[in-house]
C-alpha cells in the first residue's frame, strides 16, 4: 500500500457504529491526505512502505479530528489588539490594566482593550467615562467580550468626528445622553466602525505571523478545523501570506457576511465567493447577522427584555433578510444565521421554512441562547442545523440568574438557556464551538464545559442549567460528526477509509474521563490531511517503524 502515516493506538473511537463482528480499529492508515486503511495493529505490518511515517500512541485514544463550529481566528488578530480584560473580575482590576497599558504610550497614543465583561460595573450604566480616567484622555477603544459593543474616550470620538447620534443600514447605535452627545457606548458593528477607522492596525505580514502562533495553540487542545463566521477587511491577503509563510495548522471554512442593504449584485459576489481559497482555507457559506446581543440589549426577543430593549431585528426590514436567505439557499449556498434571541430564531425558521432540503447545503442557525420549546420541533422537522456554545452559558452566566444575561431576560427566558440536550433528544444536528475570542478556544474546556454546564476545573461554581448537560458522546459528536454535517460533508467527522485524515488523540478517553479530567489531559498529536501538526513529547515512534 506504501502508506504515508500510519497511527496506531490502543483505542479508536471511529464515531460511527461498526457492524456487529468486526474487529475494533487499531490502526489507521493514511496515503494523499486520505484514509486509506483502518484496522489492527497486525493488519498495519501491510500497508507500510519504505517512506511511511509510523506513530504509535500507545495508550492514547484517536478520534476524528476536532473542528470549532464557530470561531474567528483572523478577524479576531484585530479584535484581540491590546489589554486583555477577559480575566478582570472587578472596575479596580479594570482600571488598573488599562492604565498600566497607557503609561508606556504616548498622550496622544491609541489604546485598545478586549473581552472587557459588563458584569464586572454590577448593573453600573456602560458609558466611556468608566475607563477615561485609567488612560489618562488617550484615546480608547475597548471591546466588550461579546464583540458586539464598545466603549471609547472622548478622545476618540473627537478624532473619530462622532458628536451625535448617527442612522445605518442595519441597527448599530451611538449611543447619546439627554443632551445629545455621545456617551461613549458603541453598539454593534458599524457604529464601531466609525472609531475603528481611525484605530491603528498591525500589518499584514505581522498578523500572518500571528495567525500561524494562533492555529498552532489550537492544534495543542485537539482542534484540526475550524467553520470561521467571517471574512472580513483584509483577511484573505492576510490567509494568503500566512499560507506563504507554511501551511496552516487547521482548516478554515470561511463564511463572509451578508449585511443589511445587500442587493442582487452584493449576492452574486457571495455566491461567486463560494469555493474560493487556499491549500487548507477556502469559503463555503454565507454569515447572517439577524440580532445583535442580550447583555447589549440589541437581540430580538418576543418581548422586551427587562429594560425595555432587545425589541428589534439588525436587519431594519426582516423581509430583506428573507429574500437574500432565499436567494442564497436557491443557488445552492449554505447559510449561517446569528440569530441568539427568540423572536429571531423563530424568523429564520419562518425563512427557511419550504426552502429545499439538502445534507450538503446545509442552514443552520448560531447562538439561539434562549429558545422556547415549541421551536425546538421546527428544527427537526426543517432539517436546520442548531450551532451552540454553551461554554458561554458557564463563562457568562450564572445559576442563581444574578448575571447581566439572566436578569435582562427574567427567570423564564433565563431557564431556556443554551438548550443542547432537548435539541439532540429531538433529534437535531448540534455542532459546538467557542466563538473565539469570545470564549476560550481551549477544545478541552468545550467538551467538558457542554457536559458540566460549568467552567472545567471549577467544581465550587454551580451549573447552569444542568438538566442541559450533555453525553460524552453527545459533545465529542459536536465536535466532529455533527460539525461535519454542518459543513455538509455526509458522513465527515468519522474515521472511515476515503475519509480527511484529520485526527486527534488523547491522553485519556474522552468518552469514558471525567469532564474535569479531559480538560486538563494533554493532547498527544493531531494531524490535518495526514500532516501531524501537533505532537506531544510523549508520542513514540513503535518498534513497528523500525
Amino acid at each position: 500500500m506504501n502508506a504515508d502515516l500510519i497511527l496506531c493506538a490502543d483505542t479508536v473511537h471511529t464515531m460511527h457504529t461498526l457492524a456487529v463482528g468486526l474487529r475494533p480499529v487499531e490502526a489507521v492508515a493514511v496515503r494523499d491526505g486520505v484514509i486509506s486503511a483502518v484496522g489492527s495493529r497486525r493488519d498495519a505490518r501491510d500497508w507500510r512502505g519504505p517512506g511511511t511515517e509510523v506513530v504509535d500512541l500507545g495508550p492514547a485514544v484517536l478520534t476524528p479530528g476536532l473542528v470549532d463550529g464557530h470561531i474567528h481566528p483572523v478577524a479576531g488578530l484585530s479584535l484581540t489588539a491590546g489589554v486583555d480584560l477577559s480575566g478582570a473580575r472587578d472596575p479596580a482590576e479594570v482600571h488598573r490594566l488599562l492604565a498600566e497599558a497607557a503609561a508606556s504610550r504616548a498622550p496622544d497614543a491609541w489604546v485598545q482593550a478586549w473581552g472587557l465583561d459588563p458584569n464586572v460595573f454590577a448593573g453600573r450604566p456602560l458609558t466611556g467615562s468608566l475607563i477615561e480616567n485609567a488612560v489618562g484622555g488617550r484615546p480608547a477603544f475597548v471591546r466588550l467580550f461579546d464583540a458586539h459593543s464598545a466603549l471609547v474616550t472622548a478622545a476618540a470620538l473627537r478624532i473619530a468626528g462622532v458628536d451625535g447620534p448617527r442612522k445605518f443600514d442595519q441597527r448599530s447605535t451611538v449611543v447619546c445622553g439627554e443632551d445629545g452627545r455621545p456617551t461613549g457606548l458603541l453598539h454593534e458593528s458599524a457604529a464601531m466602525e466609525l472609531v475603528l477607522a481611525h484605530v491603528p492596525v498591525q500589518p499584514v505580514a505581522v498578523r500572518a505571523a500571528r495567525l500561524h502562533e494562533l492555529l498552532r495553540s489550537m492544534a495543542a487542545t485537539g482542534l484540526t478545523g475550524g467553520h470561521v463566521m467571517d471574512l472580513l477587511g483584509d483577511s484573505e491577503e492576510v490567509l494568503a501570506a500566512a499560507e506563504d509563510l507554511a501551511d496552516l495548522s487547521l482548516r478554515l471554512r470561511f463564511a463572509p457576511w451578508c449585511d443589511p442593504g445587500v442587493d442582487a449584485d452584493g449576492l452574486a459576489d457571495l455566491i461567486a465567493a463560494q469555493g474560493r481559497g487556499g491549500r487548507r482555507w477556502h469559503v463555503g457559506a454565507v454569515k447572517f447577522m439577524l440580532d445583535g446581543t442580550i447583555d447589549n440589549g440589541t437581540a430580538w426577543l418576543e418581548t422586551p427584555d427587562a429594560l425595555g430593549e432587545s425589541t428589534d431585528a439588525l436587519w431594519p426590514d426582516v423581509d430583506d433578510y428573507t429574500w437574500a436567505l432565499r436567494r442564497l439557499a436557491a443557488a445552492g449556498v449554505p447559510t449561517a444565521t446569528h440569530a441568539i434571541g427568540d423572536a429571531a430564531v423563530r424568523h429564520v425558521l419562518n425563512a427557511l421554512d419550504g426552502v429545499t432540503r439538502s445534507a450538503t447545503v446545509p442552514h443552520r442557525v448560531e447562538h439561539l441562547e434562549t429558545l422556547p420549546g415549541a421551536l425546538i420541533e421546527r428544527f427537526r422537522r426543517q432539517g436546520v442545523v442548531a450551532s451552540m456554545q454553551p461554554i458561554h452559558c458557564g463563562h457568562f452566566t450564572r445559576a442563581d440568574h444574578s448575571d447581566n444575561w439572566s436578569s435582562r431576560l427574567g427567570a423564564e427566558r433565563a431557564d431556556r438557556a443554551w438548550r443542547c440536550r432537548d435539541l439532540r433528544d429531538a433529534g437535531v444536528p448540534v455542532v459546538l464551538g467557542s466563538d473565539w475570542p469570545v470564549a476560550p478556544f481551549d477544545a478541552r474546556h468545550g467538551l467538558a464545559e457542554a457536559m458540566l454546564r460549568r467552567p472545567a476545573l471549577e467544581p465550587d461554581v454551580p451549573p447552569v442549567g444542568p438538566a442541559q448537560g450533555l453525553t460524552a458522546r453527545m459533545a465529542l459528536e459536536g465536535y466532529t460528526s455533527h460539525a461535519a454535517l454542518a459543513a455538509g460533508e455526509p458522513g465527515g467527522g468519522r474515521i472511515a477509509v476515503g475519509g480527511r485524515a484529520d485526527f486527534t488523540a488523547f491522553t485519556v478517553d474522552p468518552l469514558r474521563a471525567g469532564p474535569d479530567e479531559l480538560a486538563d489531559a494533554p493532547i498527544a498529536l493531531t494531524a490535518v490531511g495526514g500532516v501531524i501538526v501537533h505532537r506531544a513529547a510523549s508520542s513514540t515512534e513503535s518498534a513497528l517503524a523500525r
